[in-house]
């Protein structure tokens, strides 16, 4: 039965409501999402060139004009597996270390799309964007006497226009509007007026929030009948501080967005047969919470450093040290019967964490590389389509030295993940 405008938009609105009461870390490259839409998650994250649900506004808005009039609600099941095993420790820190305190996570989507006319669409799309969490399940006497760990999510809310400019070509634009929460604990042997330029602003605060925006631009042409390309790229998401962790991140609590481009391609081998293909460039280095190396510390009075801009905190303070990343995307879809398409793909990211900024990601161990995807779309009526995705993330694992004023010896840490979704999609 269809639905009348108004129960369209208590829709919109009920779904939104659920999407922001449950944001969740969902860290996949870097702490970037794998795939926004189920459809993408299972052809290894690619879309760009490939829009195929109404959630398309979160990998390039132009994609939006093209998929008619819809609605997706999905959810997804994610549980990362993360460890640190720390060895030759003069810091009496010797051991393994489980960070699973927390091991299971649900994150839900949502989007709708609406054309104007035959040229023109509004939509919105809300989907968690990504983030990072571990919960050790003891302490860890590097950083303090309770357990430690940090739990940082990030959800998008996009309000969409995009126009198909001529028979070829779309455009689009989102505004995204981007909520943050964020929480550490364990961290108390940073928190003194020695190291941190906020004291009692590092640790156990509790969660706080932050907003903010930016924007996305896309667009998608078709070169052929059986060709299509496209790109987007996301500006840096200006977000306000984490007020109660102004001591622990760099200009007192700011942990912006940063800015992300991708190219993409789609080809139509046959009728049932269309593989598409992304590049993606995640520019880390544009947050200083997130790309300041830890050996800024050492900058820091209490280290040895005459600057105090370099204590945590600091306009120049250490971050996790993360560098800039490309992430490479292939899939494959085919439609094995009238109602029932099948999709496969894999994602390979560099790693983000270099062996010297080691001692600090055992906070943030976004370390994994390489992900594989199935997924697969059934029509259950005419309107009407349920799809499954199936992503897992291989165990990966680096090595580094734990500075001499932290005990030297060395930390490893590791992380693997694997994700279930479901999503309903219904035309109108």
């Amino acid at each position: 039965m269809a639905l009348g405008s108004r129960s369209r938009l208590a829709l919109v609105v009920l779904a939104v409501a659920v999407v922001l009461a449950a944001p969740s870390a969902y860290a996949t490259n870097g702490y970037f999402s794998h795939g926004y839409s189920l459809y993408e998650s299972g052809m290894g994250g690619a879309g760009v060139a490939y829009p195929q649900d109404c959630l398309a506004a979160a990998t390039n808005p132009a994609g939006m004009v093209l998929v008619g009039n819809c609605t997706v609600f999905g959810v997804t099941f994610f549980r990362p597996q993360r460890s640190t095993v720390i060895s030759g420790s003069g810091a009496g820190a010797n051991g393994t270390y489980d960070g699973n305190g927390n091991s299971s996570f649900i994150i839900p989507q949502f989007g709708y799309n609406r054309m104007l006319n035959d040229r023109m669409s509004l939509g919105i799309a809300v989907y968690g964007n990504g983030g990072m969490n571990t919960s050790y399940t003891t302490a860890i006497p590097l950083f303090g006497t309770s357990p430690a760990g940090v739990d940082l999510s990030q959800l998008i809310i996009a309000p969409t226009f995009a126009w198909k400019i001529n028979a070829s070509n779309s455009v689009g634009i989102s505004l995204n509007f981007a909520y943050q929460m964020f929480s550490a604990y364990g961290l108390q042997n940073f928190d003194n007026p020695f190291v941190s330029t906020s004291a009692g602003h590092v640790t156990n605060k509790g969660q706080d929030t932050a907003t903010g925006w930016g924007l996305r631009i896309g667009w998608i042409g078709q070169i052929s009948p059986t060709v299509t390309l496209g790109a987007t790229y996301q500006t840096v998401t200006t977000m306000s501080r984490f007020g109660n962790y102004q001591g622990l991140f760099a200009n007192q609590g700011e942990f912006d967005i940063p800015a992300s481009y991708a190219a993409g391609v789609a080809v139509e081998m046959n009728p049932k047969t269309t593989i598409a293909a992304d590049v993606e460039r995640i520019q880390y280095s544009g947050v200083p919470a997130v790309a300041n190396p830890m050996s800024n510390l050492f900058g820091c009075p209490a280290f040895g450093g005459t600057n105090p801009s370099h204590c945590l905190g600091g306009s120049n303070g250490p971050g996790f040290g993360w560098q800039d990343i490309t992430v490479w995307k292939v899939g494959i879809a085919y439609q094995l019967t009238p109602a029932l398409t099948v999709r496969a793909g894999y994602d390979h990211g560099d790693n983000p964490i270099s062996s010297s900024n080691v001692l600090f990601n055992v906070l943030a161990p976004g370390v994994v590389t390489d992900h594989v995807s199935v997924g697969a779309t059934w029509t259950v009526a005419t309107d009407r389509e349920l799809t499954v995705a199936y992503m897992h993330a291989f165990t990966n694992s680096i090595t580094g030295p734990i500075p001499a004023a932290f005990g030297g010896g060395t930390a490893n840490i590791s992380l693997s993940e694997d994700s279930l979704g479901a999503a309903y999609r219904w035309r109108f």
